[in-house]
């Protein structure tokens, strides 16, 4: 009778379990490596855009249907030093810089700085209309300073953080080859910015990715879905005006409750927010109140892969019948391989772009039901990783499928890269 009822409890046990291991597993990418079946970006026509290195995220701004990216200047100096990935080995002096992307001649201009010197690791980015001029943008860039305080501090500086993170905040008038630095943005609430989204040139939202800034507590934040320590804070300015990064800087934390939040991004409608959780492969649809400016979380949509900075693609091209238009998630093939790449200048990472919309209308208080494919895949030697990927419309010719430039990059990837694709 204890034999049975100890192997009830262990049925029990593997039942409930199963679901929550497999799921973990298949997300990590542990039972996962690239085959002959799937859609390598040599087997695509596609383009690399030239300088453009390590360009963490992609912006798509649809007025002047240009590409905004921030991006690196060399490749070597982010496998020593660049906190998101846990890379210490600094500081690191080294001036990252802002592109605009032609998609129509798949060139990138760079853009001169104006009153700025660096230094400048890049992250999340956000592109935001001068509400005073539309002929403008502000451009928000997660700036991952080393502490120079920690590194003068001598043997007995460990309880003194090595990151100093902050946000720069760009000006560039549209048409031109220059962005102005209108001031910098710190505050204690900044912890582990990854990336960025704005309602106004003084107030927006910035995920911070972990709790711990290093050590093994992070890495518990990577792997275990209960680690749900991250959260994402909402920063109100006073003022432009500002030599001091600290001042006039107001902040609260928005929302908290999810595990490993990364990147933000432009929903559907005018208040939809687009948060992902990186290791447990979740977009969240969420809300902002503009009273409380708290965030609310909608829904929920799962991924077999590791997802990073969401996109939503608005088919111009709709009708009543046919709507092309969806959420667009880059992914790694195997994120657990992050653990001994993350600083090795010639590791090799995988990626995955999912494309996902849902089935048909949501009638009231029903359940989304959603389409997921994978529109792309790539085992990292075209494309080494990937945290940001949107579509640019293609113009559909009669009789044929629509179709879309897949623009993908990456937080290591040597460049960008296109790739047409079907919707």
């Amino acid at each position: 009778m204890g034999n049975l009822l100890n192997l009830a409890i262990l049925t029990m046990l593997v039942a409930t379990l199963y679901g929550p291991v497999y799921r973990r597993l298949t997300v990590l990418g542990v039972l996962r490596k690239a085959t002959d079946e799937v859609r390598l970006a040599a087997q695509q026509a596609f383009y690399r855009i030239e300088d453009t290195m390590q360009c963490e995220d992609l912006h798509y701004y649809t007025p002047t249907h240009q590409i905004f990216t921030a991006c690196e200047d060399s490749v070597l100096p982010r496998f020593k030093w660049f906190p998101p990935l846990g890379n210490f080995e600094g500081p690191v002096d080294s001036t990252g810089s802002i592109h605009v992307i032609d998609p129509r001649t798949m060139k990138s201009t760079r853009l001169a700085f104006e009153n700025f010197a660096g230094p400048l690791v890049t992250h999340g980015i956000e592109v935001l209309e001068d509400p005073d001029s539309p002929d403008a943008v502000y451009i928000f860039v997660v700036n991952h300073l080393p502490n120079m305080v920690y590194y003068h501090a001598g043997p007995h500086s460990q309880e003194i953080p090595r990151a100093c993170s902050q946000v720069e905040l760009f000006h560039h008038v549209l048409g031109t080859n220059t962005a102005r630095h209108v001031r910098s943005i710190r505050h204690p609430l900044i912890v582990t910015p990854n990336d960025i989204i704005a309602e106004s040139p003084l107030s927006f939202y910035v995920t911070n990715d972990h709790f711990y800034r290093d050590g093994f507590k992070r890495h518990i934040e990577d792997l275990f879905p209960a680690a749900k320590w991250s959260n994402i804070v909402h920063v109100q300015l006073d003022s432009l005006e500002s030599e001091q990064a600290e001042t006039g800087v107001d902040a609260k934390v928005a929302l908290t409750g999810l595990q490993n939040n990364n990147g933000l991004g432009h929903g559907q409608s005018k208040g939809e927010l687009l948060i992902s959780s990186a290791t447990s492969g979740i977009m969240y649809r969420g809300r902002t109140n503009p009273e409380t400016r708290n965030i609310s979380i909608v829904d929920e949509v799962h991924f077999d892969s590791s997802i990073d900075n969401p996109s939503y693609y608005t088919d111009p091209y709709r009708t009543s019948s046919e709507d092309a238009g969806g959420y667009v998630l880059a992914g790694l093939l195997r994120c657990i391989d992050l653990a001994k790449t993350h600083a090795n200048p010639n590791g090799k990472d995988g990626v995955m772009v999912w494309y996902t919309r849902p089935k048909a209308a949501k009638e009231e208080g029903g359940v989304v039901e959603w389409e997921t494919r994978l529109i792309f895949e790539d085992d990292g030697t075209n494309i080494r990783s990937s945290s940001t990927a949107l579509l640019v419309p293609i113009e559909p010719k009669p009789q044929e499928k629509k179709k879309a430039w897949l623009f993908v990059t990456g937080f290591v990837s040597e460049s960008v890269i296109a790739v047409e694709v079907l919707l």
